[in-house]
């Protein structure tokens, strides 16, 4: 339906077109001169040969080829991108001879390898193919004939007009369809052989070698063809970028038909030489049907080292592509290493010889010890009466016995466990002075300039009416509200931040005014509490919940972890809140205490 639109479109503005040219000039000929000087128009007859093209494509296409399967088509799409990119690349190169003719013979270059590709691509879709009709051949034969009668035909024109004109744009012509005549030898080449496979029964065992090789000499002509274009460009106009893709992929292939033919010849050397034959005996424990041709094994069967068995002729034809095991992937060209031989058990250790004659008595005040007749001699000690070293621990547990190995590891259980126990304690101990720390920070940065008021941490205001009942509530408050759990630890007197006793405290400093009056009525006037920032009010709701969602964590990472949750929190709207009411309340309360200060 869009090709079909597509061509209405372009064959209206075509016929818009010359119509408009020939209402204007009234003449064949002057209408011809005002279509070659318009450039709108030539875009548009661009447009309208374009659309031709790609018809008569289709046509062919469904003559030669019939329906297209889908990697032909992907395959067609994949390197028509990169053939109009090396195009484009090229009119760079000879924009001196761009002009109508240059553009329609890059198209005709275009077309034309566009049916070499497909023209490969159903030709290696025979091997895959079970049914192969008559029609089949038809087609690709007289494919194949067309396409080689018009890349000689090329190749001499090109030939032609360059020995009676010079070099020129033909070069490139001349080279890209000698490239595509070595492409339809290949095709033939492969044609042939699919054909032959076709027509007998046992499977063709010289089918894949003979392809390694053709493919192997098709790509060794290729880099030659190449290297020659590359040298004669670079000495008559400049370097071909456009051929540089083309020409490493060429040497790509044919590096890998290469490594082909050695590893695949030293895979089958490895079979024939290495590889045991495999016995009845064994093709009867195993699975006796070889994975390859899925055909029952009987004889001429081959036993690679992973142990699994195929046809010879089967594992032939595959180390032809691949030199892995079919079924593990093993790599076949790594020869089998003989297992080492078991070494001999070390001897016994004799026991030393004992002493020649009576060994005296090692004690001389004890005589009633035994005569040691038969007792080795002590190991021989150094010359300045330094014992020998203990002997090494063993290297490897294989000696020892499983009552050995269980003892062995119940000690070094029970040794961690300590250890981690012991980590445990010390890690509960820093948490615990640590938060000691910040609680006395805390104290410290709310106690008054004046040292004459401090501030609690509520904001309620309390007489001093018995010192000793408000000293003792004041020190049970201090205490710190997290304490470890290990029974080793005690936590330390804190020193007491109660109003009471630092009202005691400022009676053994020298009086001022305001302190002995203050003393004369009975009270002290609290200074109001600096409020916290919205993060630390979060924090301190928060800090239990963080410490159950990660259990053992250290100090230093909660405070990493809670920044991380406060920065990455999107409502901050409630705590800010706080804060700011926390604010403006500690503004009017210093205000009212400033305002007592002052009237007192």
């Amino acid at each position: 339906m869009k090709a079909l639109l597509a061509t209405v479109i372009s064959l209206a503005l075509t016929t818009v077109v010359i119509g408009n040219a020939y209402y204007q000039k009234k003449q064949f000929y002057p209408s011809i001169v005002y279509l070659t000087n318009s450039n709108p128009s030539m875009a548009v007859m661009y447009l309208q040969a374009f659309i031709l093209v790609l018809l008569v494509g289709k046509l062919l296409r469904k003559i030669f080829f019939g329906q297209l399967r889908p990697a032909e088509f992907e395959h067609l799409i994949e390197r028509s991108w990169y053939a109009i990119t090396e195009t484009c690349l090229a009119f760079t190169v000879f924009r001196d001879d761009f002009n109508p003719k240059f553009i329609a013979l890059f198209t005709l270059l275009l077309f034309l390898k566009a049916f070499h590709w497909l023209a490969e691509d159903r030709v290696d879709y025979m091997e895959r193919s079970p049914v192969i009709g008559w029609l089949f051949h038809v087609r690709i034969l007289t494919l194949l004939m067309l396409l080689a009668h018009a890349d000689f035909y090329f190749i001499h024109h090109a030939y032609q007009f360059t020995a009676s004109k010079g070099p020129s744009v033909q070069l490139v012509f001349g080279f890209e369809y000698s490239i595509l005549i070595i492409m339809i030898v290949n095709i033939l080449i492969k044609y042939v052989l699919h054909t032959i496979d076709s027509r007998w029964e046992a499977p063709w065992e010289s089918k894949a070698a003979v392809l390694l090789y053709t493919e192997l000499a098709i790509n060794f002509l290729k880099v030659l063809l190449y290297i020659g274009f590359v040298a004669v460009m670079v000495r008559i106009y400049t370097l071909p970028l456009f051929a540089f893709r083309p020409m490493y992929e060429t040497m790509r292939s044919f590096k890998k038909a290469y490594n082909d033919v050695v590893l695949s010849r030293r895979a089958i050397r490895n079979m024939n030489t290495l590889y045991p034959d495999a016995t009845p005996a064994e093709l009867a424990a195993a699975d006796n049907e070889c994975i390859i041709c899925r055909e029952e094994m009987h004889t001429g069967a081959k036993k690679l080292p992973c142990n699994h068995i195929f046809h010879a002729a089967c594992l032939r034809l595959w180390f032809q592509r691949q030199q892995t095991c079919p079924t593990c992937r093993l790599n076949v060209l790594r020869a089998p290493a003989p297992e080492p031989a078991a070494a001999p058990a070390p001897p016994a250790a004799q026991p030393p010889p004992p002493a020649p004659g009576p060994v005296p008595p090692p004690f001389p005040n004890m005589p009633n010890l035994p005569n040691m007749h038969n007792m080795p001699p002590p190991p021989p000690m150094m010359a300045w009466g330094m014992p020998p070293p203990p002997p090494p621990r063993p290297a490897s547990l294989a000696n020892l016995t499983t009552a050995e190995l269980q003892r062995m590891e119940g000690n070094e259980r029970r040794n961690i466990e300590a250890r981690l126990q012991l980590l445990r304690e010390i890690q509960a101990m820093l948490d615990a002075s640590v938060l000691l720390m910040q609680q006395y920070s805390t104290v410290v940065a709310n106690l008054p300039q004046n040292n004459a008021t401090v501030s609690t941490q509520t904001d309620i205001k309390i007489e001093v009416v018995n010192p000793p009942t408000s000293a003792s509530a004041s020190q049970a408050k201090s205490e710190p509200d997290v304490v470890p759990t290990t029974s080793s630890y005690k936590p330390p007197a804190v020193p007491s931040t109660s109003k009471a006793d630092l009202t005691d405290d400022a009676s053994m400093q020298p009086d001022t005014t305001t302190d002995s009056t203050n003393r004369k009525r009975g009270k002290i006037s609290e200074m109001p509490m600096r409020p916290q920032s919205a993060y630390m009010m979060w924090l301190n709701s928060a800090r239990e919940q963080i410490k159950l969602d990660n259990p053992g964590m250290k100090i230093n990472d909660f405070a990493k972890k809670a920044g991380e949750i406060w920065k990455s929190m999107k409502d901050k709207t409630k705590w800010e809140e706080k804060a700011a009411k926390a604010k403006e309340q500690y503004a009017k309360d210093l205000e009212s205490h400033n305002a007592r200060e002052s009237g007192e």
